[in-house]
């Protein structure tokens, strides 16, 4: 028991001390890096009735302005303040993020550790109902979805988490038909103890560290294809500040109210890459092939 007890502690421990052991390295500086812009977008969602300057549907003007001392990043055709509505736009894709990766992992992560695990006739039928979902391409299974339910925050959340849901099931079953055929897992089958023992104290710990780069990765895509859902109307009412919802609104004007589209467009591309930066940081760190081939 103790042997097994000192190797699950290892497992549970591994990422933690690779992440702070490569913290000086550009993969530790990627994974920083996006954390520090992702804290502030956070920031800017959290306290945004105290950051922007005006109220995002407040009319101030009677036309466009392109950006000034006064308003910097302009303003819209209805006079309002764009730099308002993005400091309030933060708020929809960092909560949509949240809930649908909350649910794809409640439902993709423990129906691939029991998948993984226990095999046989559950484990066919989870693939079969998993590679379905994901052979379809993401943004059209949004759109098809988004289209039958409706807008909402809580609607595209739904949508967004059933895309993304096989992900988290395919990596992490994987992981487990590998992990379960270790030794410590063996040695802990070896004293008889129950399977949730076996799978809650010793397999997950092993698996969970795949958590963190799937969430990344999948959260980056979220973040894409929530504003292709608002692009396209299907995200949430025009009235709410969004970053999507902008960037539809004034793409046709363009070439006389670029600010309109551009600072919209450029909130979603800078947070789209923190998360890029996060997962090809998680994933050097975390991935022992990677590393060795750095060092090389």
């Amino acid at each position: 028991m103790a042997t097994v007890e000192i190797v699950r502690r290892s497992a549970m421990g591994r990422a933690l001390r690779l992440f702070l052991g490569e913290s000086k390295t550009l993969a530790g500086f990627l994974v920083w890096a996006g954390i520090a812009i992702v804290v502030f977008f956070v920031i800017l969602a959290v306290f945004a009735p105290w950051i922007a300057p005006h109220d995002p549907n407040e009319v101030i003007t009677t036309t466009a302005q392109p950006p000034s001392a006064a308003h910097p990043f302009g303003t819209n055709r209805l006079g309002q303040d764009i730099l308002s509505r993005v400091i309030w736009g933060a708020r929809i894709p960092l909560t949509v993020v949240a809930l649908a990766s909350a649910i794809a992992i409640a439902v993709g992560a423990p129906a691939g550790l029991l998948s993984g695990f226990y095999g046989g006739p559950m484990d066919r039928f989870l693939v079969l109902v998993m590679d379905s979902i994901y052979a379809f391409p993401g943004l059209l299974l949004a759109i098809v979805v988004a289209a039958v339910i409706g807008p909402g925050v809580v609607n595209v959340s739904l949508v967004i988490a059933l895309v993304y849901a096989p992900t988290y099931f395919r990596v992490i079953r994987n992981h487990v038909v590998a992990v379960k055929e270790e030794l410590f897992v063996e040695a802990a089958d070896a004293l008889a103890l129950p399977r949730t023992t076996v799978i809650g104290r010793y397999v997950l710990p092993s698996v969970a560290q795949s958590i963190p780069v799937i969430f990344s990765v999948s959260a980056a895509d979220a973040i894409l294809t929530q504003a292709g859902l608002s692009f396209l109307g299907l995200g949430l009412p025009v009235d709410i500040p969004d970053w999507g919802v902008d960037a539809s609104r004034y793409a046709g004007l363009f070439a006389t109210m670029w600010w309109g589209v551009f600072f919209p467009g450029l909130m979603i591309i800078i947070l789209t890459t923190a998360l890029a930066f996060i997962s090809e940081g998680l994933n050097d760190i975390l991935n022992p092939l990677l590393r060795r081939k750095g060092a090389r």
